[in-house]
């Protein structure tokens, strides 16, 4: 067992993997890790040496605060063209299950205490691009305090794809409505043959990539996902993780990284979810490998709440938050509450020793909880 304890060393480091050495050598200098390093980040056995160093790097940038909004999920319509083999969410137009929100229903799901509305649905085949401009229009409106994070990639290469609005327009009259930011959905993962396997008519990485450049020019912000636990290669989370972090060499734009834990649902591209331990490893990579994104998150919907506290030790740095009405998760029976008020939130991440700190889709700190 190989113990840290030179001087300049915050906390001590145990490492049973010899081989993690020269990736901790780097993390500890502040250089960055490569693509060999990456690799074994997930192929070394020793998990608990792992999260050390995620902490370690975690805590070099925000120390002891653990961040959550109070947010609203607003999944305007269910209705959807594509036919991707690891959804649960989409129906098709008629189909039991199917529905379509208009624009008042969805400023009634809205109320004073939310600090970021969260909007993704379905590529709806008839919705026109202006009904979603009227959508964010109106919520802005009526709530002008709260932060609107609204449409994937996927959903404005859609609005491309359908009406012809090139992406360059569709977010500047978004963000003219009054859009601050994009979620990270819809990245899936970078691979051409799992995009060929399982997404062929979604945006892929590429246009992903451009999508989220072109957001980042226009001065939105943006998360990025990974969704993993399915049947992508160790080698391809880490290309994913590396292009990603290319990207924000590039604009610097993204907030967050989430790491999105395939959920099994009706679509069993595997026998059964991935492991604690694997949402552990992926986050702990994430934040290593990720060295210019501000925060990782721990996505308590998909790993459940014991998990995601104990990812608060392993270089995540946010939970998400409150997720009211969250459907896309829930509808591929993930096991986690479908909300999660404000006092649990608290209680998940005191009970892993860190402090609590609300925030908007911005990370403007609303309040430390201390």
């Amino acid at each position: 067992m190989l113990t840290d304890t030179r001087p300049g060393a915050e906390t001590p480091v145990f490492l049973r993997d010899r081989r993690l050495l020269p990736p901790w050598e780097k993390v500890r200098a502040g250089e960055r890790l490569g693509r060999e390093d990456g690799l074994l980040l997930f192929e070394s056995e020793d998990l608990l040496g792992l999260g050390r160093m995620a902490d370690h790097a975690k805590r070099r940038r925000s120390g002891d605060w653990v961040y959550f909004v109070i947010n609203r999920y607003i999944n305007p319509t269910n209705v959807c063209v594509l036919s991707c083999k690891f959804c649960d969410f989409a129906k098709k137009k008629g189909e039991p299950g199917a529905y379509e929100h208009t624009v008042e229903e969805i400023l009634g799901m809205i109320h004073p205490e939310v600090r970021e509305v969260h909007i993704v649905g379905g590529h709806h085949p008839d919705w026109r691009f202006e009904y979603y401009e009227e959508m964010v229009r109106a919520i802005h409106a009526r709530f002008p305090e709260v932060k609107i994070k609204g449409f994937t990639a996927a959903e404005i290469d859609y609005f491309w794809r359908r009406w012809r609005i090139e992406p360059l327009e569709a977010l500047a009259r978004l963000k003219a409505a009054g859009l601050v930011s994009m979620p990270g959905g819809g990245a899936e993962v970078f691979s051409r043959r799992l995009w060929k396997a399982l997404f062929p008519g979604k945006a892929d990485a590429d246009r992903w990539l451009e999508i989220h450049r072109t957001a980042h020019g226009l001065g939105l912000r943006s998360n990025a996902t990974l969704l993993y636990g399915h049947i992508e290669s160790v080698a391809e989370r880490v290309e994913h993780l590396l292009r990603l972090r290319e990207l924000q060499d590039e604009t610097g734009g993204f907030l967050t990284f989430i790491p999105l834990a395939y959920q099994v649902g009706d679509t069993r591209l595997v026998p059964r979810q991935t492991s604690p331990i694997d949402d552990l490893r992926t986050i702990a990579a994430a934040r290593l490998l990720l060295d210019n994104f501000p925060h990782v998150e721990a996505y308590w919907v998909m790993i459940g709440e014991a998990t995601a506290s104990v990812a608060l030790h392993f270089g995540a740095d946010d939970v998400n938050g409150t997720l009211e009405d969250e459907r896309i998760a829930h509808a591929a029976k993930a096991e986690s509450p479908v909300k999660l008020a404000r006092e649990q939130i608290l209680r998940m991440i005191r009970d892993a020793g860190r402090i609590p700190v609300e925030r908007d889709a911005l990370y403007t700190v609303i309040k430390v909880w201390n």
